[in-house]
């Protein structure tokens, strides 16, 4: 009792923790237990203590000894499952398949990109494979049980009814009366018979059981009644199966077997066996006190999909020698009865056994498809989980919207790159383009190490990629400013290089670092297609550090060698922002005013409009459904509120929204949300109510699910992520720099641009013609321009921290010039990559529109925030101590 409570207690705490549940178990044990007059230890026989764990936990042991031997098996378990499911997917024939395991959750994250029977990828991850053979009773046997128990719980219904003093007339039939005259097997189901009674007899009025359960017997040329021998005692239709595990689970049934069969326990068929496929058969299993079958599937070294005499798909199986004699002893005791092959306690067949098997050598033959055979020898072969996998998270794209959102990633892809090599090509000529051979050679870097890596390439990943090609020109611009710093002040060509590069490291290395820092933390909380964007970020952010800075250097050194002139600049950009002379400090106040009234409206919005939480935050299950017409989302709602209907009656209403094109919805909805395995259940009922809408068909392009765990831990983890990010820069800045007041105006201007950044997604969702949900994506977008806005303030820093070491000026003079000598960079990198993101942003499709737009604001305010913003609180904090 105390064991059962504290479990109840324990997954009640993990909704609202970051606990692991073994932890959560440990609190809510100790918490029920203190509490309960009978306390109990782990250790005790009936919790942990058991036949299987007794060699590992003394029965002495304290709690936390327990406790520690089971996080280690736990932790085993999922190593384990891991494994198992590697193996599973391998055999499964996905081209570039992804699993990996969510460290310290107990999760395995798994992406399988072009499987299109999504049914089968789950039943291939979730099935336990636990495959037993069991021994079988007979129906000839059972069936006077069966009898007795039909007229049990018709003396239950009854009593029931005139407790409840219900006005109704019922007839019961007793134990000898005999049945009316039928010639229909089918309708044996509504009759109850004896096995000696005449079909000719006496009217029924109720069956409980019967009428649920019909009972395995046939009509003999006679008219008489046949009980059919063999394991099944009946047949049901798939809908009513779980009635009829309730009836014989009753109590009151339960007393009523006899002796020799109380260790018999009802397994049902895998499959229907008609040809409606209504209908399951269920198989009478001849079980111990132990509940342990003779032989398991951890016995089976091989199996194999084959095809048999007429046709049908079997599995060929392959026992190691313990199990060859196992199974030639089960045989040999069994030669005319049914052997049941189990998996995961459905019975997929019962052959009967015609002589002793020996040689380890079996077939299991059953109502398969060629790919259910397949799939089912592979999880022999590929074994057992070592605990049931449930899927908590999933998300489907179909073929369609795959197909469109790689053809619009890669449009995209094509337009960005197109233009930053011809804006590079333009501001700096021969310079230029060895910049660009250099962009290009980091491209292939990029695909070299994602193929390397075997990563997947999703749209996130494009886009990952396409903000790389933005933020890579930022280390030329670097070193080219700098050269054509080095070569105002009369240096030569050659001198004006080796200076440039120089001058320039310590502004690459800084910017590129803090940027890397936040894509190793996005790579480190994210999950599924967030960490694929960060993989190809941090993969970008290495290889155009390495082609910024050698390739180009290679290219200019062969220029020179072979004397050739090299320029960096044109007519039009030989004088751009050279005399820019704009007094950043001295209106320092009005922009500190600025940016407080529009935080001051973002809070205000944020209080009372809110955020627009998506999926990922609240858990459920949302739905892009695509129509040949135009729809109304208020006419959905309204359909799709009938058919999402409660066991109490609750029509519980989805959130609909136009997402893209009029023809084009986003269904999100809670139905059904704690019952992780409701999936196609609540996708039927979708369809049903999408399908009233005759005359307009539909697709569904993608689908995903977020547990309400699941999307605890996503808003927890995101949290956490910014706030360590955020102390992670500020260290990083402190070490460089030597003054806190450096790393307090970065983060205070990085959260300057978080704040921002969310009080226009408050103020505009709803308003604007695309989603501007709160997602995973959008942590994503945020971290992106947290390392963005760094990468520029770092920059900024730099530069002061340079200026100031020569003491020229009082300090906001020396401030001044620093920003304004590195307006150029500041414009030019801004400008860029604001040019790709917005490319994206009408390319990439509408699933990748809200995080483009937030990473697009996000440049604009951290340009903003890196030089009216950082500069200006450093400023303040410093004056002081340079006066």
């Amino acid at each position: 009792v105390v064991f059962n409570e504290a479990l109840s207690v324990a997954s009640g705490m993990e909704k609202e923790s970051q606990l692991d549940y073994i932890e959560l178990f440990t609190l809510a044990f100790q918490e029920v237990n203190s509490n309960s007059d009978m306390p109990s230890r782990l250790s005790a026989p009936n919790i942990f203590g058991n036949k299987d764990l007794r060699d590992k936990i003394p029965s002495d042991a304290s709690d936390q000894e327990v406790m520690r031997v089971i996080r280690l098996e736990a932790e085993g378990a999922v190593d384990r499952a891991f494994t198992v499911l590697r193996a599973r997917i391998d055999k499964f024939g996905v081209a570039s398949p992804s699993i990996q395991k969510a460290e310290r959750t107990g999760r395995i994250i798994v992406e399988l990109p072009g499987v299109k029977d999504v049914v089968r990828v789950k039943k291939l991850l979730q099935s336990a494979a636990v495959l037993e053979f069991w021994e079988t009773h007979n129906n000839v046997d059972l069936f006077s049980f069966m009898q007795e128990a039909n007229f049990l719980l018709n003396e239950k219904e009854e009593s029931v009814r005139n407790n409840s003093s219900m006005d109704t007339e019922s007839q019961f039939m007793q134990k000898d009366s005999v049945l009316n005259e039928t010639e229909n097997e089918d309708d044996l189901g509504d009759l109850l018979v004896d096995n000696d009674s005449d079909i000719d007899s006496l009217s029924l009025s109720m069956n409980i059981l019967f009428d649920v359960l019909q009972p395995n017997v046939g009509v003999d040329p006679n008219n008489s009644i046949q009980i059919i021998p063999g394991p099944v005692v009946g047949s049901s239709l798939v809908k009513d199966t779980s009635l009829v595990n309730n009836y014989l689970n009753d109590k009151e049934v339960l007393a009523i077997l006899p002796n020799e069969f109380r260790n018999v326990k009802f397994l049902w068929e895998a499959k229907p066996f008609d040809e409606n496929n209504e209908r399951l058969r269920l198989i009478a299993i001849k079980s111990n006190r132990e509940d342990k079958a003779k032989l398991s599937g951890d016995v089976i070294v091989d199996a194999s999909q084959d095809i048999d005499q007429f046709g049908n798909p079997q599995i060929n199986m392959r026992m190691n020698r313990s199990g060859a004699r196992l199974w030639q002893k089960v045989t040999r005791e069994n030669i005319g009865q049914s052997v049941a092959v189990v998996l995961d306690d459905y019975v997929y067949s019962f052959p009967v056994v015609n002589a002793e098997i020996s040689g380890g050598n079996s077939v299991i033959s059953g109502n398969f498809t060629l790919d259910e055979a397949q799939d089912l020898a592979n999880i022999l072969k590929a074994g057992k989980l070592p605990a049931p996998a449930k899927i908590i998270q999933s998300e489907i794209v179909g073929p369609s919207l795959g197909a469109e959102a790689i053809s619009s990633g890669f449009k995209s892809f094509l337009i960005a790159l197109g233009f930053v090599l011809l804006y590079m090509i333009f501001y700096y000529m021969h310079a230029g383009v060895a910049s660009n051979v250099a962009l290009i050679v980091n491209m292939f870097f990029i695909f070299g190490a994602l193929s390397g890596l075997g990563g997947v390439l999703t749209l996130p990943g494009i886009a990952g990629i396409v903000l790389t090609i933005g933020m890579s020109v930022d280390a030329n611009v670097l070193i080219y400013e700098r050269i054509r710093e080095e070569m105002s002040q009369g240096k030569g060509l050659t001198l004006a290089i080796r200076d440039g590069y120089q001058q320039a490291y310590s502004s690459i290395i800084d910017a590129n670092i803090t940027t890397l820092l936040t894509g190793i933390v996005l790579f480190y909380f994210g999950s599924g297609p967030i960490k694929g964007f960060a993989t190809t970020l941090i993969i970008g952010i290495i290889t155009s550090l390495f082609c910024a800075i050698f390739i180009t250097r290679i290219i200019f050194e062969s220029r020179l060698m072979s004397k050739k002139s090299i320029s960096f600049s044109n007519i039009i950009t030989k004088g751009a922002f050279k005399n820019t002379n704009i007094a950043f400090l001295s209106n320092r106040k009005r922009y500190y005013g600025l940016s407080t009234i529009l935080i001051l409206i973002g809070v205000f919005s944020l209080f009372t409009k809110g955020l627009n939480q998506g999926v990922d935050f609240e858990g459920g299950r949302t739905y892009i459904v695509r129509f040949d017409q135009s729809v109304n989302t208020a006419d959905i709602r309204s359909v799709l509120g009938n058919v999402f209907v409660t066991k109490e009656d609750l029509k519980m209403y989805p959130e609909v929204k136009t997402f893209g094109g009029e023809n084009q919805v986003k269904i999100t909805t809670n139905y059904l949300i704690d019952d992780l395995d409701a999936d196609q259940l609540v996708e039927d009922n979708l369809n049903q109510g999408l399908s009233s809408f005759t005359g307009n068909k539909y697709q569904i392009m993608s689908s995903q699910l977020v547990g309400p765990t699941i999307a605890d831990d996503i808003k927890k983890s995101a949290l956490w992520s910014i706030i360590f990010s955020l102390v992670l820069i500020f260290l990083y800045i402190l070490f460089r720099f030597k003054k806190w007041q450096y790393s307090l105006g970065a983060v205070i201007a990085v959260f300057h641009d978080v704040l921002i950044l969310l009080s226009i997604f408050s103020i505009f969702y709803g308003l604007l013609p695309f989603s501007l949900e709160i997602d995973q994506a959008f942590i994503a977008a945020i971290l992106t321009v947290i390392g963005y806005s760094l990468n520029d303030t770092v920059v900024v820093f730099d530069r002061i921290r340079e200026y100031g070491a020569t003491k020229v000026g009082d300090y906001q003079e020396v401030m001044n010039r620093a920003l304004n000598s590195t307006l150029s960079r500041t414009i030019n990198t801004s400008l860029t990559t604001f040019f790709v993101l917005f490319v994206i942003f009408i390319f990439g499709g509408e699933i990748v529109r809200g995080f483009m737009f937030a990473i697009m604001t996000g440049v604009i305010v951290g340009t903003y925030s890196s030089l009216f913003i950082a500069s200006p609180i450093m400023y303040d904090t410093t004056k002081n101590s340079q006066d």
